[in-house]
């Protein structure tokens, strides 16, 4: 699969859900802070941070056959941290909370498994591990 296909993109409407579940969720003034840090990109700067994603995002169903715990996957998760930081910069735990809404929304988890059915799973399975070294 090419990167500029690797997932389906949220139209405005899912956005905008999103957006409400989010302030619901958690708190607002860091999702209003996150939307405006990603409004404030350029076209090209999306398009570029898109791609760094889907590099990030590669790199770990690259690293499946390896196992979540390898250098691999963790390189692959590092890389998917750091990317991050262009909406927000979460705390360890918050990470282990997006993959684990990646693995169980339907919504998020029907993009990852266009890519490959194994990868919600196992990118949880990489970030608990990620996670659980930094705590370290």
């Amino acid at each position: 699969m090419s990167e500029k296909q690797f997932f389906e993109p949220f139209n405005e409407a899912q956005q905008a859900e999103f957006e409400k579940e989010a302030n619901q969720m958690y708190d607002p003034a860091v999702v209003q802070a996150s939307n405006r840090k990603w409004k404030s990109y350029t076209k090209e700067e999306k398009q570029r941070i898109g791609e760094e994603g889907n590099a990030a995002y590669l790199a770990i169903v690259a690293a499946i056959p390896s196992g979540p715990e390898s250098e691999e996957a963790q390189t692959g998760v590092e890389l998917w941290r750091r990317h991050m930081d262009y909406f927000w910069t979460p705390a360890p735990d918050q990470l282990l909370g997006l993959a684990q809404l990646y693995n169980e929304d339907p919504r998020f988890k029907a993009n990852f498994d266009r890519v490959d059915p194994r990868l919600a799973a196992f990118m949880l399975e990489a970030v608990a591990v990620y996670v659980q070294r930094l705590k370290q």
